[in-house]
């Protein structure tokens, strides 16, 4: 376990420890002027079991995407998407966004900063945001590295979330998925980079 990150002088403000940086980039985010590095690493062979897709007929995976950050890997990415997804429209069709990590990470570190980068999306209320960081703080676990969190947009009802294949719950919101799978896949997300690997040969 390790504690709340603080930002580096290199910002103008105070230094931080490694984990604790490595906090500030979790989901694929970073701090300030910071330069993030993604790369695409190969296919795995799409016919492997994963419980959490399985309801959703006919998806296959992109390719995943590392996120490296500094020169420190983060996560790999993925999308698993139907036939006809169309990324312009994305909260109408179900679809799932895996991470697989790379390294550990703290479960409320990953809800407090899915907050920030939803706020780059778009808007929503004080309220909203006490909901919405509530319940990512009770679903999101502790994370280590080769684990996996998993999340399925539901049309018209929210997100549902998946821990190694297990499920964990849903948000029954479609604001809160519309904003959430917009970190990766919105034109305001903080990693353009990362949302064009994800995106390539998909209908936008």
């Amino acid at each position: 376990m390790f504690h709340t990150p603080k930002t580096t002088r290199a910002f103008g403000l105070r230094p931080c420890t490694l984990q604790g940086l490595l906090c500030l980039f979790l989901l694929g985010v970073c701090v300030g002027t910071a330069q993030s590095q993604v790369i695409t690493v190969a296919s795995p062979n799409a016919a492997f079991s994963r419980p959490e897709v399985a309801a959703l007929k006919g998806v296959v995976p992109t390719a995943p995407v590392r996120l490296r950050v500094w020169g420190f890997e983060v996560y790999d990415a993925r999308l698993w998407t139907p036939a006809g997804f169309r990324y312009g429209q994305s909260s109408q069709f179900p679809f799932a966004l895996e991470l697989q990590y790379l390294r550990k990470l703290e479960g409320a570190a990953i809800a407090s900063r899915s907050m920030d980068e939803m706020r780059r999306v778009g808007g929503f209320s004080d309220a909203q945001a006490q909901t919405w960081l509530a319940a990512m703080r009770e679903l999101f676990p502790n994370v280590a590295a080769g684990e996996r969190i998993t999340g399925v947009n539901l049309p018209g009802e929210g997100a549902e979330f998946w821990v190694n294949g297990q499920r964990a719950g849903v948000v029954k919101d479609p604001a809160f998925a519309r904003l959430f799978f917009g970190i990766w896949l919105d034109e305001r997300t903080s990693e353009p980079k990362m949302r064009h690997q994800l995106l390539q040969g998909l209908q936008p």
